[in-house]
């Protein structure tokens, strides 16, 4: 897992933003799945994951909601994910809009809303969701349910892998 949220943290730092984001929003998926007993995640797993590990990250106003949440974070990955857009009929807001933090030199433009639309930062929404995966990881990383989940986690193999490749690394 460290080798994903490395590659999602340098996609992010990098300026490769759609990989970064697309990465982020499949944690909440990898991490769902990881923990439950049949090894398989569903929409209401990762909204109650990303409620759980995330969404405290974005509370907002006097009552302490999230401007963000699993929900939210849902409707985000599924649209992104399969239509590449930034915008869900069923979501609370419009769109999001992510400023390119090169543009926004003298500005830190993040968890805002924005009329009808919510304007995150980049890299602050993925190490967010990075750094949650990291305080996931040390809750449940003794389990045995995460024990046996994470053997089929992908990974490089760095001498290949028998009796398919070997001699060379490969990620299976």
């Amino acid at each position: 897992m460290d080798e994903l949220f490395s590659q999602i943290l340098a996609s992010s730092s990098s300026g490769v933003y759609y990989l970064a984001l697309i990465g982020s929003l499949i944690i909440p998926d990898v991490c769902a799945g990881l923990e439950s007993s049949d090894g398989l995640t569903t929409g209401k797993r990762y909204k109650e994951w990303f409620d759980k590990w995330v969404a405290f990250k974005y509370l907002v106003g006097n009552n302490g909601e999230p401007s963000f949440s699993g929900e939210d974070a849902y409707y985000f990955r599924c649209s992104m994910l399969h239509q590449g857009i930034t915008q869900y009929s069923k979501s609370n807001y419009s769109r999001l809009i992510f400023v390119q933090p090169e543009a926004a030199k003298n500005f830190y433009l993040h968890n805002n809303r924005l009329d009808d639309a919510l304007n995150l930062d980049i890299p602050t929404f993925c190490k967010d969701v990075v750094d949650s995966a990291f305080s996931w990881r040390t809750a449940v990383e003794h389990t045995e349910t995460y024990k046996r989940n994470i053997e089929k986690f992908v990974r490089v193999h760095p001498n290949g892998l028998p009796p398919y490749i070997v001699g060379m690394p490969v990620i299976s």
